[in-house]
């Protein structure tokens, strides 16, 4: 409950947090709304370092331990899956906020994307989130674009929004 004085902190536009309270309680850079600035999400080709650490360990528990390969299996299964779920990130959010908005029937006015993984391999896919263009919103939509080949994953998912 706020005073009846007091303004609220939530509004159309979101939550605000003024910034010094934001700075006396030191909140993460990556909690802060007041932080604006470019953001590109790390390729998923990064685990390749994971694997070829674990093909070292493999190597170093079949050099230095009596019986090591019985570790170096599991070790070598590890940075099989690594290797094999280290798909290039080709799709970047301004194209798949692009991408998504061709697929919806509506002028898109708000969006949002995420990056989600899919199957065993991670598959990397942006879930883009998008609210119509007219003021208050009369429609949403959800649509998975593949982070990979770029092209839409699944039929979009369109709602109407209810008025407030």
């Amino acid at each position: 409950m706020t005073d009846p004085g007091e303004e609220p902190r939530v509004d159309r536009s979101g939550i605000h947090i003024e910034r010094d309270l934001a700075d006396s309680l030191a909140i993460e850079e990556e909690l802060d709304s007041n932080v604006e600035a470019p953001y590109r999400f790390p390729s998923p080709t990064r685990r390749r370092i994971a694997g070829w650490v674990f093909v070292a360990a493999a190597v170093i528990a079949v050099l230095l331990i009596d019986e090591g390969w019985v570790p170096a299996i599991g070790l070598l299964g590890l940075a099989a899956w690594n290797f094999a779920s280290a798909w290039p990130l080709a799709v970047d959010e301004a194209r798949a906020l692009s991408k998504a908005g061709a697929a919806v029937g509506f002028p898109v006015g708000h969006a949002s994307a995420a990056v989600t993984f899919q199957g065993i391999r991670s598959r990397p896919r942006w879930s883009v989130v998008l609210y119509s263009a007219s003021e208050p919103p009369d429609q949403r939509a959800l649509v998975v674009v593949d982070a990979v080949s770029g092209d839409v994953a699944e039929e979009p998912y369109v709602e109407p929004v209810e008025r407030v």
